[in-house]
Order: structure tokens, then C-alpha cells, then sequence
């Protein structure tokens, strides 16, 4: 007869959710700054009058749209 353990050493615990807090930590870091980045492109935008918005083909109501189109369908 033979004796298994099925427990995993409690060090492994550990480190496995430590692992698991750094890695949303990192995924909510880059999310934040992807937002920024937009919101701040959205701003540059709307400070622009409505004739340099057209010279870059932008209406000034698609402003949010045009920014976010990559994450966006609708």
C-alpha cells in the first residue's frame, strides 16, 4: 500500500495568489492608462474649431465615436 499526499506545500498557495493580486493589478494599470490616453484624445479634439475638425474628417458629434471606434461597434 502506498501513502500520496494531494495537498500542495502551503508556500505554493502563496505565491499562486500573490501571483494571481499582480497580475490584475497589471491588467487594471494598463486599462487605466489606455482610458487616459483617450479621454485626454477626446479633449484635444474637442478643443479643435469645426473647420479643422472637418479638414480631418470629423464631425464634431463623432468626437467619442472616432476615438473609441476600435472598442466600440455600433
Amino acid at each position: 500500500m502506498a501513502y500520496t499526499a494531494a495537498h500542495a506545500p502551503h508556500s505554493f498557495h502563496f505565491v499562486k495568489g500573490l501571483r494571481a493580486f499582480f497580475t490584475g493589478l497589471g491588467v487594471a494599470l494598463v486599462a487605466y492608462g489606455e482610458r487616459n490616453s483617450r479621454i485626454a484624445e477626446v479633449e484635444r479634439l474637442r478643443a479643435l474649431s469645426d473647420a479643422e475638425l472637418a479638414g480631418l474628417g470629423i464631425a464634431r458629434d463623432r468626437i467619442v465615436h472616432h476615438v473609441f471606434s476600435d472598442r466600440f461597434w455600433y
